[in-house]
């Protein structure tokens, strides 16, 4: 069994991979219990070895394994990247570089919407992945020999996919697509949880700048407690109650014992306190600092059959490219052009090329759809 479970060990491993040109890196953690990722074990390995390695041995310092990382001479593989990424980062205040993702990647080569990691382990590594270990504890010690073969299989596959998956976009010239897509990936921001944004990811029924100014506080109240004492957010306050805050903010500690499951307990103690302070802090906030909801897509007033006319150019254009049409654009954007906006990503770099130009065409009456026997076609329209 290749685990790694001192520092020694960890260091040995790690010193010749500095000169790799890239590295496979996969991790298990576990968060049911926590608000942050708790790492269990990271698995990596170069051209030639693989190894994972025990977070949670006794004594050991991960050191070598983060300078591994933020090497900048090693390119970091990984499969669906956000969340090892954001492990990665929380640990070293910094997101490893370079970075790239297999199951962008796969996107861009034309192998689906969103390819697992076992689809194009068995289609271009040529394995079989036993899955009988996705969902065990990874905290529980000691790892049994099942467990750690099928973490290995996430990175000794992952080597092959990779090199498959680059000489595919070598060949195809878009290795530049992906270095657009890890844009985000390589952004910071994507890994920090601002308090003062959580109330953006609930829906309220109601939608006044004072409502909406309560949600923010408990929310923010909410996400920043979570936080400091390290426990899910549901289990600190469920979406459904801070909305029932938010939505009658209380006045008292006996009205806010009204809100659903939550008693006495919660609103006479400590947490009651605060959430009544957070309440009080929004009612006290100036009207002209009150946060205001987006405007949803829908009120852009985008004709249905326009939009209609852009999925249909969306299917055929991705189809001739070889890419997975989520990649090129979503629905959203797709509102946004039948609308007459030209603020949207996919009127940039390879999106443009790909679909955006004859996208813009095709609204302003330059380019028409036919049908020719089963498949549609674009076609010229000649002016006047």
């Amino acid at each position: 069994m290749d685990l790694i479970t001192t520092t020694d060990e960890l260091a040995a491993f790690c010193k010749p991979l500095a000169n790799a040109e890239f590295i496979a890196v996969d991790t298990e953690f576990m968060r049911e219990r926590t608000y942050w990722p708790r790492l269990c074990l990271a698995q990596v390995a170069g051209p030639e070895q693989a190894a994972a390695i025990d977070a949670l041995a006794e004594g050991i310092d991960l050191s070598p394994l983060d300078e591994l990382m933020g090497n900048p001479n090693v390119l970091k593989v990984f499969h669906a990247a956000r969340q090892d990424l954001e492990i990665f980062y929380l640990r070293m205040n910094r997101v490893p570089a370079p970075l790239f993702d297999t199951q962008v990647a796969a996107m861009v080569c034309g192998h689906g919407e969103a390819a697992s990691y076992e689809s194009l382990a068995t289609k271009l590594a040529k394995a079989r992945i036993d899955k009988s270990s996705r969902f065990t504890d990874w905290s529980r010690r000691p790892l049994s020999e099942r467990q750690i073969t099928y973490a290995l299989s996430d990175v000794t596959h992952l080597r092959v996919v990779y090199e498959k998956l680059r000489q595919q976009l070598d060949k195809s010239g878009r290795m530049g697509w992906i270095a657009e897509e890890m844009a985000v990936l390589n952004d910071p921001a994507t890994y920090r949880a601002d308090p003062d944004l959580a109330w953006r990811r609930l829906k309220p029924r109601g939608a006044s700048p004072r409502l909406l100014g309560v949600l923010k506080e408990v929310a923010a109240w909410r996400e920043r407690t979570a936080q400091r004492i390290d426990i899910p957010r549901q289990r600190l306050l469920r979406d459904e109650q801070l909305l029932e805050i938010a939505s009658h903010a209380p006045k008292t500690v006996e009205e806010l014992a009204l809100t659903r499951g939550l008693g006495r307990g919660f609103s006479e103690g400590w947490q009651g306190r605060e959430v009544m302070e957070a309440i009080e802090r929004a009612r006290a906030t100036p009207e002209a600092d009150l946060p205001k909801r987006d405007r949803h897509p829908e009120q852009l007033r985008a004709p249905g059959p326009v939009v209609d006319l852009l999925r249909t150019l969306l299917r055929l254009k991705a189809e001739e490219a070889g890419v997975a049409a989520r990649l090129v654009a979503n629905a959203d954007e797709l509102d946004r052009l039948a609308a007459g906006k030209r603020d949207v990503p996919v009127l940039g770099g390879w999106r443009n090329e790909v679909f955006g130009k004859e996208a813009v065409d095709l609204i302003e009456g330059r380019l028409a759809l036919a049908l020719d026997g089963e498949h549609a076609r674009l076609m010229p329209v000649p002016r006047p």
